[in-house]
């Protein structure tokens, strides 16, 4: 009997070690009880403390994790801009603001102003090429092992060659980033066998019959030089990518994640001039992916700082939950896939939300001096009508430990009117570009801002966990 005990102690310290060499983490053990405690590491007890988040997700460095549950979890990137109606060269470097050395599952990029918000592009046509060199910049830092650079009829090149902007549309230059075809990511392509009488937990296989064809992309599929049999090599698909006028989102995934996804479908809603127009308001993109419904919005809501602006940011809100109508494209009455935008399982919401902070120019300043965050916080707008109950009420927000993100003069780091020069231009500091979430499984790792002056607004970005229930195994979309 002693032997026996003494073989299974001595396999148990091996075990121990082992674990604890492999992962470079401090073990406790409790011998006697056979209890061991993994001692929490300082930065992901900074993140469990400030968004009460489970340790595991935050200890794997995995690309995903498969719990016992069936659930899987991914890593999310997402990122706000606005670029102050300034079209990108092609020195612009995007491998910081899109952190590419921590690589994540799927990408959320949303733009404000990417072009300028004048009577020509808001009433007359809207200017796409702007949007086709980000989504090129883009590509360029998510595949730069893979770079395969876009083509065009005609390109637009820096001098020093480095980089070609295609001259072509975005319709086009979108179709040449995507690995698999447009039509099948916005068809019902339910997994067959799943049919439950009264069932909420999935919506039933819808023939291709009977989907609308005004549900499905016009844009030509047809794979060729552009098409997805040329973009095979890289690692990001492009998945859906939509303009109004100003407002740009695109997002991006793994391209062997792409499998998982159906039901793709876009809505906008205008805030703009007379309430309806593009150069404010809101793009969303729903989708399935694997059995979880996702829902992504970029917005640019009203602007001003007077007294009562933010009433018109709250109504903004409010307009874009009640009018963002997805289409429908399950026709059974069963069906989960959402059409309003809180009925998604996950809901990531970023853009130029404009709220100020409610301080006069000269208080702000002061505070900025001291870097006294907390108390600009307590009179943020967006945090003073969140807890008041009379805007997005239900959603999350990470706590901001970051400078405002507006209003800066160009290529500085100074704010506007701080300066002689720039006094005409002065607006009071503020934290106008948020990322809020809402739903369960979503757990936030970063929340920050990045150096760019680019623009008069900096870049803020947020990266996060998010669980979704998982595909049975071998029954893919595709």
């Amino acid at each position: 009997m002693f032997p026996f005990s003494f073989f299974f102690f001595s396999f148990y310290i091996v075990l121990v070690l082992s674990f604890e060499l492999s992962t470079g983490r401090k073990i406790e053990c409790l011998i006697s009880s056979n209890e061991c405690f993994v001692e929490k590491e300082s930065s992901c007890s900074l993140y469990e403390e400030q968004y009460d988040l489970p340790l595991q997700p935050l200890l794997s460095r995995e690309k995903s994790t498969k719990a016992a549950s069936e659930n899987i979890s991914f890593r999310v990137f997402v990122a706000t801009w606005n670029v102050g109606g300034k079209s990108p060269d092609s020195k612009l470097n995007l491998d910081d603001i899109l952190q590419v050395r921590e690589e994540s599952d799927i990408y959320v990029l949303g733009f404000q102003e990417i072009v300028p918000l004048n009577a020509g592009n808001v009433l007359v046509i809207e200017d796409n090429e702007p949007a086709v060199k980000w989504l090129t910049l883009i590509n360029r830092s998510l595949n730069k092992a893979n770079f395969v650079p876009l083509r065009g009829p005609r390109s637009i090149g820096s001098p020093g060659g480095s980089l070609v902007f295609p001259k072509t549309s975005l319709r086009k230059a979108s179709k040449a980033l995507r690995t698999e075809n447009k039509q099948k990511l916005k068809s019902c392509n339910c997994p067959i066998g799943l049919e439950r009488k009264n069932s909420k937990e999935f919506c039933f296989r819808c023939p291709q019959s009977q989907t609308n064809e005004n549900d499905i992309s016009s844009e030509d599929d047809e794979d060729g030089p552009n098409g997805p049999s040329s973009a095979n090599s890289i690692k990001y698909s492009l998945v859906a990518s939509k303009q109004m006028v100003g407002i740009f989102l695109t997002v991006w995934m793994r391209k062997e994640l792409v499998q998982y996804v159906s039901h793709l479908r876009i809505s906008c809603v205008g805030r703009g001039i007379l309430g309806c127009l593009g150069n404010k308001g809101c793009i969303s993109v729903s989708m399935l992916f694997h059995k979880t419904t996702l829902c992504f919005l970029c917005s640019h809501l009203a602007s001003g700082e007077k007294e009562g602006d933010e009433l018109r940011r709250n109504s903004d809100v409010i307009e874009i939950l009640r009018n963002t109508q997805f289409p429908r494209i399950c026709k059974t009455s069963n069906s989960r896939v959402p059409e309003k935008i809180l009925d998604h399982d996950r809901v990531i919401w970023l853009g130029d939300l404009n709220y100020r902070i409610a301080l006069s120019y000269s208080d702000t300043g002061k505070l900025l001096k001291e870097k006294a965050w907390d108390t600009l916080y307590n009179n943020d707008q967006l945090k003073i009508e969140r807890e008041a109950g009379r805007v997005f009420k239900g959603w999350k927000e990470g706590k901001i430990y970051f400078a405002p993100t507006y209003k800066y003069s160009l290529n500085s780091d100074i704010y506007a009117g701080e300066t002689v020069e720039t006094k005409s231009k002065r607006r009071t500091p503020a934290w106008c570009d948020r990322i809020l979430w809402r739903g369960s499984e979503i757990y936030q790792l970063s929340y920050e801002r990045k150096e760019s002056r680019f623009s008069d607004h900096r870049p803020v970005c947020a990266t996060f966990w998010v669980s979704v229930e998982a595909m049975e195994d071998g029954s893919k979309r595709r």
